[in-house]
C-alpha cells in the first residue's frame, strides 16, 4: 500500500465517515490469560468511547511507508487451503460474529506475542463503500466503485497510571491519585485485506510496528503466515555490505560521497510519486556504476547481490539513504555535515598523513565562540 492508499483508509476513522460495523477484545494479562472479552455493535459505543478507538484506529495507520507500515505478501502456501490467508478470509466474511473463530484468532496471537505485560487485543471489521472518482480525481460518492470490506487488529499496552498526588475537586483536598489501568496506543497491528488500487487485495496485507526494528518475526509468521521482511536497519547494514563487498580495497572517499549524493537525488525526484521508491538490482547497479565505480569491480556485483539479499529482492531507497546528514568518522573525531553541502568535504594527503579538508566560507564557532583567525 502506498501513503495516499493509507490516508484514504484512515479517513474513515471518524465520526463523519465511519465505517466500522462491529468491534471485538480481548484483555490479556501478564500471565497470558484472557481477563476480559468484548463484542458490541461500534455504533452502540458511546460517543467519548468511540472518539478514543478511533484514536487508536489512525495510529495502526501511521508512520512511515516502509518502516512503521509494511506491506506484507501471502507465501504460496498460506494461500492454499488450511493457510492463514484462508483464516483470516474466515474470519472477516464472519462480520466477527463467529466466537469459535474469535478464540481461536485470541489464542493465535496470545501464543506468538512477545510481551510480559498487559495488552488489549482490539479487532473491527468495517465495509467502505469505495466512492468512484472522476476524470478529475475528484470523489464521487454517488458512483460507487467497489465495496472494500476488511477487518483490522491492534494491540495495545494496557499499564497503571503513574502514581501521585492530585487535586479532589469534591473534598477541596489534595490526595493520593488513584492508579487505574490505562490502554495506551497500539504497538502492533495490522489491516487485511491490504488496499492496493481502491480495491480489496487479498494476497497482501499491511503490517504496523510501532517500532520498525522490533518486528516480532514469530508473530508475522504463526498469526499472519507472512514473510518477514528485512528492517528498515537491516536494509541499511545489507546496502552498505554490498558497497564494501563490491568496492573492496577500492572503497574511496570521493566514490561514496557520489552514491551519497546520487541516492538522495534520486529521492528527490521520486518524492512526488505515489509509490516509495524501491531499488531493484538493475537499479543497485546503475547507481554504482553512475557513482564511478568501475567496471571490474561490477564483475561479480549481480551474484554478490543475491546472495546477499536474495534473489528478485529490493530495497527501499528511503530506508538505505540519510538525507538528513552527510556523517564522517574517525576513532577520535565525528564531522556531520548538511547533506546538500557534501561538496565542501574532501581528503588529501598532507605531509603524508590523508586528512579531512573542510572549507569553511565566511563563519565558524567552536563551542558556540565565533572565530576570526585560523
Amino acid at each position: 500500500m502506498n501513503k495516499k492508499e493509507v490516508l484514504e483508509i484512515r479517513k474513515q476513522f471518524t465520526p463523519e465517515n465511519c465505517a466500522v460495523t462491529r468491534i471485538c477484545g480481548c484483555y490479556v494479562n501478564h500471565e497470558k490469560e484472557k481477563k476480559l472479552e468484548l463484542k458490541k455493535a461500534f455504533l452502540s459505543l458511546p460517543e467519548e468511547e468511540a472518539f478514543k478507538y478511533f484514536d487508536i484506529f489512525r495510529h495502526t495507520l501511521a508512520g512511515t511507508i516502509g518502516k512503521n507500515l509494511i506491506t506484507m505478501d501471502f507465501p504460496t502456501e498460506q494461500e492454499l487451503s488450511g493457510g492463514t490467508q484462508e483464516f483470516l478470509l474466515k474470519l472477516r466474511d464472519s462480520q466477527l460474529k463467529d466466537d469459535l473463530l474469535l478464540d481461536e484468532f485470541y489464542d493465535k496471537i496470545i501464543e506468538s506475542y512477545d510481551y510480559a505485560e498487559n495488552y488489549y487485543i482490539i479487532l473491527l471489521h468495517s465495509v467502505y463503500d469505495v466512492p468512484g472518482k472522476a476524470s478529475d480525481g475528484t470523489e464521487m460518492f454517488d458512483a460507487s466503485d467497489n465495496v472494500y470490506e476488511h477487518i483490522m487488529c491492534s494491540i495495545c499496552p494496557v499499564n497503571l497510571t503513574k502514581a501521585g498526588l492530585s487535586y479532589n475537586a469534591q473534598t477541596n483536598n489534595i490526595e493520593d491519585r488513584i492508579r487505574d489501568w490505562f490502554v495506551e496506543l497500539p504497538v502492533k497491528g495490522f489491516l487485511f485485506p491490504a488496499f492496493q488500487d481502491r480495491a480489496a487485495d487479498v494476497h497482501h496485507l499491511l503490517y504496523y510496528s510501532k517500532k520498525p526494528e522490533d518486528l516480532q518475526p514469530y508473530f508475522i509468521e504463526n498469526v499472519l503466515g507472512s514473510q518477514v521482511p528485512l528492517t528498515a536497519n537491516d536494509q541499511k547494514t545489507t546496502f552498505q555490505s554490498i558497497i564494501t563487498d563490491t568496492l573492496g580495497d577500492d572503497c574511496d572517499y570521493e566514490i561514496v560521497r557520489n552514491i551519497h549524493d546520487n541516492l538522495n537525488e534520486m529521492l528527490e525526484e521520486a518524492k512526488e510519486a505515489p509509490e516509495p521508491l524501491k531499488l531493484s538490482r538493475p537499479d543497485v547497479r546503475r547507481l554504482l556504476t553512475e557513482s564511478g565505480v568501475s567496471q571490474e569491480k561490477m564483475e561479480n556485483f549481480d551474484t554478490d547481490f543475491e546472495e546477499t539479499l536474495g534473489k528478485n529482492k529490493t530495497l527501499l531507497a528511503s530506508n538505505i539513504a540519510n538525507a538528513r546528514t552527510f556523517q564522517l568518522e574517525t576513532p577520535d573525531v565525528t564531522v556531520k555535515v548538511n547533506p546538500e553541502r557534501s561538496d565542501l568535504v574532501e581528503t588529501r594527503i598532507i605531509d603524508g598523513r590523508r586528512c579531512l579538508v573542510i572549507a569553511i566560507d565566511d563563519h565558524l564557532e567552536v563551542n558556540g565562540i565565533e572565530i576570526h583567525k585560523c
